[in-house]
């Protein structure tokens, strides 16, 4: 047997336990592993509530993203094998949060040596959203991007990987996080009121890209900014995105092994802030929904 978190009811937290299951086996075009580690997101918990629907069947594996070793390679499953280090998406909401459990081959990459297990089980979703936000538009060398929603760990990330491609950045978040946006070599501008004048000061010529993570008001209050709404992508509020001239994040081919590639070669950080032990997972999720982290949780099974 093998224990993995569960979601038993819709709602809130009281509807979530850990339980036992036999260590799932893979089908084809999926690869089984022993989780490592897996990555703890916001989606989990609106997951968790059904912002998703709630049409699937209970209990429901919570976790999106996970990394770990091979122990089992489903039929006709190529370019893996039993003992390699990968990390990757959990095949038919088998679920992260596991001491076992299943990836999609097709969403699931090998991990370098350089990465941790840590490290590499916040890439699936959170490394890929951050990469994807940057390169929708395909901003060019010396532009600037402003990331709104940096001091998370997806905007982070997004603060690096824009700078490791050229990019002039600016991160908007609260005044605690500070110090972790200037880290990453960004000008900080506190977000609140007056954070779009704080902005056109910071950006003189305007901004290209507006990388989004809250969505909201604080988008709407922002788009002004920009050069062209057009430069508008986000991940936290397509509607809004849309209505002012912007897209909603694109899921892009490739940027699992991209954005683990910038991670190998020392450009992005993840800075993974918190582990967990999966014992622990109803309180890393609570943590990551309070909103208040400085970087990426992760559960260690």
């Amino acid at each position: 047997m093998s224990a993995v978190f569960v979601v038993t009811a819709y709602g809130g937290p009281e509807g979530q336990q850990l339980i036992q299951r036999e260590a799932p086996a893979p089908r084809s075009g999926e690869i089984a592993i022993s989780v490592r580690a897996a990555g703890v997101n916001p989606a989990d918990a609106k997951r968790r509530e059904g912002a998703f629907g709630t049409s699937g069947r209970l209990p429901l594996a919570m976790g999106l993203e996970a990394s770990g070793v091979v122990t089992a390679v489903g039929e006709g499953t190529e370019g893996f094998a039993v003992g390699d280090a990968v990390l990757g998406a959990p095949a038919r909401g088998l679920g992260a949060f596991a001491e076992h459990t299943v990836l999609d081959a097709s969403q699931s990459v090998a991990k370098p040596a350089e990465v941790s297990f840590p490290d590499a089980a916040t890439l699936p979703v959170a490394g890929t959203t951050a990469y994807d936000l940057i390169h929708q538009l395909a901003p060019a060398a010396g532009q600037t991007v402003l990331v709104l929603g940096a001091g998370g760990g997806v905007g982070q990330m997004a603060l690096q990987v824009a700078a490791a491609h050229g990019l002039t950045v600016i991160g908007v978040a609260s005044q605690s996080k500070r110090t972790l946006v200037e880290a990453t070599g960004a000008t900080f501008v506190p977000s609140g009121p007056g954070v779009a004048e704080r902005v056109r000061e910071a950006a003189q010529s305007g901004v290209d890209l507006l990388a989004d993570l809250v969505g909201g008001e604080p988008l709407r209050e922002l788009a002004p900014t920009m050069t062209s709404p057009a430069g508008i992508v986000s991940a936290a509020d397509a509607e809004t995105a849309l209505a002012l001239g912007g897209a909603g994040r694109e899921r892009s081919a490739g940027a699992l092994e991209a954005i683990t590639a910038l991670v190998r070669d020392g450009l992005v950080d993840p800075h993974v802030e918190q582990t967990h032990p999966l014992v622990w997972a109803a309180e890393a999720l609570a943590a990551v929904e309070a909103g208040h982290s400085r970087g990426k949780s992760v559960i260690i099974p």
